[in-house]
Order: C-alpha cells, then sequence, then structure tokens
C-alpha cells in the first residue's frame, strides 16, 4: 500500500481510519468507539476481550484508549508486509 500511495498518501490513509473509529468528544479511540464502528474495518466478528487486547496493545501512554499518533504506531506494527520491508531496509 505504501508502494501505491507514497508515504505521505500511506498517511493520510491511516488518519482517515483513525477518524473513522474516534470518539468524536473525547478525540481519541475508545473501547465504545471501537466497539461501535468496528464493522467499518472488518471486526464485527471481534469480541470484547479481543477489542480490549487491541487497545491494550496500542495504548503507549496507558490512559485506556488510542491517540492519532498511537493508533498509526499500532496500524504500522501490525501491518506484515510493512514489518517486512523495513527489516530488509535495515539489513542493508
Amino acid at each position: 500500500m505504501v508502494e501505491k500511495l507514497g508515504a505521505e498518501g500511506f498517511m493520510n490513509e491511516l488518519c482517515n481510519g483513525f477518524r473513522l473509529l474516534v470518539d468524536e468528544d473525547e478525540g481519541v479511540i475508545t473501547f465504545e468507539s471501537l466497539k461501535k464502528n468496528s464493522a467499518v474495518l472488518g471486526l464485527q466478528d471481534m469480541s470484547d476481550d479481543e477489542l480490549i487486547c487491541m487497545l491494550k496493545e496500542g495504548d503507549l501512554d496507558g490512559d485506556g484508549s488510542l491517540n492519532q499518533m498511537e493508533f498509526c504506531v499500532l496500524m504500522i506494527r501490525l501491518s506484515p508486509d510493512l514489518m517486512k520491508r523495513s527489516t530488509k531496509c535495515e539489513l542493508k
């Protein structure tokens, strides 16, 4: 996807994904907003425990939610293709 969109386009897509899941009142992705909007990502079959684990995995500051930076970092970490390319770049 990065090759197709370029770095800036890819980051814009991540930001769009964040906006789809964000709790408008809080300005972050909460459990409630993730659960409510999970179908947008094809995650409608995930259990509450799985959604909570996803939040915890990305929650770098421990506040129980994901801000935009935490969401982008999590999405990059969860993208196996990006991680493979990153490893190849480091080895060169």
